[in-house]
């Protein structure tokens, strides 16, 4: 952490301390609903199709509430840690827990991604979809469950950021994400002729964005808890078995729906 943010963070009003921190967590919060909300405008205005696509969409919702929520427990919680660990000027233990949180968010991603799959179409009956709209329930819910990899670690990783004092810096990257969706809705969904499939495409082309942009913070000279080089080498033996574990049996239950 540089010398000047750590300064301000340590003799810093509480008061000032709490808007400049709070108001751009605030924000991000508020800027990562406009997913949902423009999928649902743009989705909403397709020809012919708009009320049931919008619909069949809105039934997805409570598994991306869910997925978005397994991303705040391992964020929220690491965070915090990290940030104590920081301020007790024990950087290498601030390390490895972000490290054991990004291990975690790649393996909840698997998890998350291989249960979905298997059983979207019961969940969103359950939800509440109905013959007339499951289609295009699984056409979005699909594709967005194929990136559930990059909401984890956009979302997950974010509040690393502003643990670290840098709370615009967290904002910016889900700032980055919402107008990226925004611009690349109306190119897949109409330009394109892509429909429900299109929206879902533009929500993880932009959750990858933030997703990168995150990484990139956490990998580059301005972060106050780099990645540790350990930390490659244990990502890769979980994801491996995980991998193991998760994939055969999602394999056998697709081949018997094929």
């Amino acid at each position: 952490m540089d010398q000047k943010n750590e300064t301000r963070l340590g003799n810093a009003p509480l008061g000032k301390l709490l808007f400049q921190l709070g108001l751009p967590g605030v924000a991000a919060q508020v800027i990562n609903v406009l997913y949902n909300i423009v999928d649902r405008i743009y989705i909403g205005n397709i020809p012919e199709i708009g009320d049931m696509a919008l619909t069949g969409v809105g039934v997805t919702l409570p598994v991306i509430m869910v997925i978005s929520a397994f991303s705040a427990f391992v964020g929220m919680g690491g965070a915090p840690l990290a940030s104590i660990r920081l301020g007790a000027r024990d950087r290498e233990g601030a390390q490895r827990i972000l490290g054991s949180c990004i291990v975690s968010l790649l393996a909840l991603s698997v998890i998350l991604t291989t249960v979905f799959l298997i059983f979207q179409r019961p969940l969103l009956f359950a939800f509440g979809a109905s013959e007339r709209v499951i289609g295009y329930a699984q056409e979005y819910l699909t594709i967005y469950l194929c990136g559930t990899v990059f909401v984890q670690l956009a979302l997950g990783l974010n509040p690393f950021i502003s643990a670290q004092g840098k709370a615009k810096t967290a904002m910016l990257s889900v700032l980055i994400g919402a107008v990226l969706n925004i611009v690349l809705d109306p190119i897949f969904i109409f330009t394109l002729g892509m429909g429900v499939r299109g929206a879902a495409f533009a929500t993880i082309l932009s959750q990858a964005v933030s997703a990168l942009w995150v990484i990139c913070f956490l990998l580059g000279k301005r972060t106050a808890i780099p990645v540790q080089k350990n930390t490659s080498a244990l990502i890769s033996k979980s994801l491996a078995a995980w991998l193991a574990l998760a994939f055969p049996p999602l394999l056998c239950r697709q081949r018997k729906a094929w």
